[in-house]
């Protein structure tokens, strides 16, 4: 099994004011995908523009203040799974127009969290597609929250990666994004910015802060789950996504450019 996440920033056009998919990028890795060879995959996308700028608009997982906040943010909730959800059956439609047997199921229809982190969820029909050879295809959504004071939170494409690898225990975890890995500079801000080709928790690590509204926390936010999900024994890779035929090459095994992320727990029991 291989949990595949798709950054939102490499399927729609997220400094875009209006949710905008970004097709060439998306029929391109759709055909990738459809090339390559594996057992098990499952698919799980992050928002973009379809996502973040409403959830930061209306104040998704913010404290509720009062009887009209809570409405203004159910008002939000809706538009944002709305939007979310459209980008999702593009991507299905994509993958599905390149021969691969996709099926969108949406998070907020089955997770729920507690205080922003997701408490529990049926994960048997997820294993159930699997079976049949189908490719599940997950997203960044909202859902429902029991902290009383927020009611709603944004559950990020990377803590969804994080719980349902540590619950189906997949051979590889890869997170293709718009950057070649983890560097120790902002390569976007910095030209002399060097790749970590390896990294642990173990080293100290200073994230640059993502040059467009990300609401689930940017390079950073996934750091912080892929390094939890290394300290369980699940090792996973970041690549960029918008180099050609990397996502085949890494869905056929193939060693390619990018970031390693090993677990300190790991290596000391060696």
């Amino acid at each position: 099994m291989i949990i595949l996440k798709l950054g939102g920033s490499v399927i729609t056009r997220k400094e875009a004011e209006k949710p905008t998919i970004n097709p060439e990028n998306l029929a391109r890795i759709a055909r990738e995908i459809s090339l390559s060879s594996y057992q098990q995959l499952i698919i799980v996308h992050g928002a973009g523009s379809f996502g973040h700028p409403f959830a930061r608009k209306y104040g998704i997982g913010d404290k509720i203040s009062d009887l009209k906040d809570l409405q203004h943010k159910m008002q939000g909730f809706s538009i944002t799974q709305e939007h979310v959800r459209q980008l999702n059956l593009k991507v299905t439609e994509y993958l599905r127009k390149n021969g691969v047997n996709a099926v969108s199921l949406q998070p907020s229809s089955f997770i729920k969290t507690e205080n922003k982190r997701i408490k529990g969820a049926d994960l048997s029909i997820i294993k159930n597609y699997l079976d049949l050879n189908f490719t599940p295809v997950l997203y960044g959504d909202v859902v429902l929250d029991s902290d009383d004071s927020i009611k709603m939170a944004v559950l990020s494409g990377d803590q969804l990666i994080q719980y349902l690898a540590l619950n189906l225990k997949p051979e590889r975890v890869i997170l293709a994004t718009d950057v070649d890995g983890i560097y120790d500079k902002d390569p976007k801000k910095h030209k002399d910015a060097h790749l970590l080709e390896v990294v642990s928790s173990k080293d100290p690590l200073q994230i640059g802060e993502a040059e467009t509204v990300d609401v689930t926390g940017g390079m950073g936010g996934k750091v912080f789950e892929l390094l939890q999900l290394a300290d369980e024994g699940i090792e996973s890779e970041i690549i960029n996504a918008n180099r050609i035929d990397i996502i085949k090459n890494v869905l056929n095994g193939d060693k390619v450019k990018g970031t390693r992320i090993k677990g300190i727990k790991k290596e000391l029991r060696k």
